[in-house]
């Protein structure tokens, strides 16, 4: 993840970053197409919805927690709806079986895709940049219901550290003060 998504240590990454914030940007095309994936939907989809209350849950007690005590920063704006977020996800790059499978999940339950098989370098991590497969051509979710957590999170206001947007979403991060 990223802090303010245009503070990028790597170069490539900023430009990638920078390419999204442009109004009329439409993200280029992953190399070879959109990867599919090997694990079967009724595999998949049982236990996205079985994870779902686990989720509902996490995020609850996490805006209880906001509740209680203020993050720093709060957002304003509103989504402009142009499905950028959904193109550049970035993913910790795979590292060790924890990082396999933490992979494994993103690509084949989540269904996220990499954008190219280059690491980046974010707030001194390794990251990859993934798309998701399930926006629409109209810049909107198809599996709305059933969103992952990082989506249902976004953008993202931290207790510590900057506020985590991309550049043209349409949401600001306000001092709280």
């Amino acid at each position: 993840m990223l802090k303010i998504l245009s503070e990028s240590e790597d170069p490539a990454l900023e430009e990638l970053l920078e390419h999204a914030g442009e109004p009329d940007a439409v993200p280029l095309a992953p190399e070879g197409g959109i990867p599919r994936q090997w694990l079967p939907g009724w595999i998949r989809w049982p236990i996205r919805v079985m994870m779902l209350p686990t989720i509902l849950l996490d995020l609850s007690m996490q805006k209880v927690a906001r509740w209680i005590i203020r993050p720093p920063y709060k957002q304003a704006g509103t989504c402009l709806k142009r499905g950028n977020c959904c193109h550049y996800i970035l993913v910790p790059a795979p590292k060790g079986i924890l990082g396999k499978l933490f992979w494994l999940w993103n690509t084949q339950i989540l269904g996220f895709y990499p954008r190219s098989n280059t690491d980046h370098e974010s707030e001194g991590k390794k990251v990859r940049v993934m798309g998701c497969r399930y926006l629409g051509q109209d810049g909107l979710c198809k599996q709305y219901r059933l969103r992952p957590t990082v989506c249902r999170k976004w953008p993202l206001i931290e207790y510590f550290g900057y506020p985590r947007m991309l550049k043209g979403c349409g949401f600001t991060a306000v001092d709280r003060k």
